[in-house]
């Protein structure tokens, strides 16, 4: 049984979405403050976290930076009432994995809530838990682990996805459209601007110099492509 951590400042949310969660066979832990948030995810080790923006104490993107700066990468999904793109994109920033607005459907954010988990429990066996040796890179996509020049690099779960679905596509140009519905999972109404802020990150912990990337190369007007250059793919290479 997957276990959710739910943080939500209004006891009417909070308890709407624990029983929809329980009923979808769900444990649910919940909270109602950003300050309780660090404490929740060590001690109860949550699978996934629903998480609202506007949070006393701690905001929602506070909480999800400093997740994300310890090195924490449970899947985040942010719960808000706001939704300016500016939100959206600062959310992302921050290092969350989806983003849902109030007032929301218990379904949807249900089917959110499984198809990151999906991602997150089974990606690996669908990639055929392959090692990816790419310049100085080292991608285990079964232990969604990134290592460079021996270093381990710390990835949220979707920068790593994203990251593993550009390396099994090496030197082939992708669309936005294409990295949402296969990394993402489902229809993001063509935000792919989610797409864009998520390369930036993914630049940022791997290239030398994000600004003039050696990697992941921006093909106007289409997309993106990983280039591969003379490296091998092998088992342990």
């Amino acid at each position: 049984m997957h276990r959710v951590l739910v943080v939500d400042d209004e006891p009417s949310i909070r308890q709407l979405v624990q029983y929809n969660l329980t009923q979808a066979g769900f444990d649910v832990v919940t909270g109602e403050s950003g300050n309780q948030v660090l404490h929740l995810v060590r001690d109860k080790h949550p699978d996934i976290l629903v998480l609202d923006l506007m949070l006393p104490g701690m905001s929602g993107m506070e909480v999800c930076q400093q997740l994300r700066r310890e090195g924490i990468t449970t899947p985040v999904i942010m719960l808000t009432a706001r939704d300016d793109e500016i939100d959206r994109i600062l959310g992302l920033e921050m290092g969350a994995d989806d983003y849902i607005t109030k007032p929301f459907s218990p379904r949807e954010l249900i089917a959110r809530i499984r198809a990151v988990l999906r991602r997150t429990t089974s990606g690996s066996e669908s990639a055929g838990g392959d090692v990816y040796q790419i310049g100085n890179m080292r991608i285990d996509v079964t232990k969604y682990e990134l290592t460079i020049n021996g270093t381990p690099v710390d990835l949220t779960t979707r920068e790593f996805e994203l990251l593993a679905y550009l390396c099994q596509n090496a030197n082939r140009v992708l669309t936005r459209d294409q990295l949402l519905e296969n990394v993402w999972g489902y229809e993001f109404a063509g935000d792919t601007r989610i797409v864009d802020v998520h390369i930036s990150h993914l630049r940022e912990k791997i290239e030398k110099n994000p600004k003039a990337p050696e990697y992941i190369k921006t093909v106007r007007g289409v997309g993106y492509k990983l280039v591969k250059g003379e490296a091998n793919r092998g088992a342990d290479s």
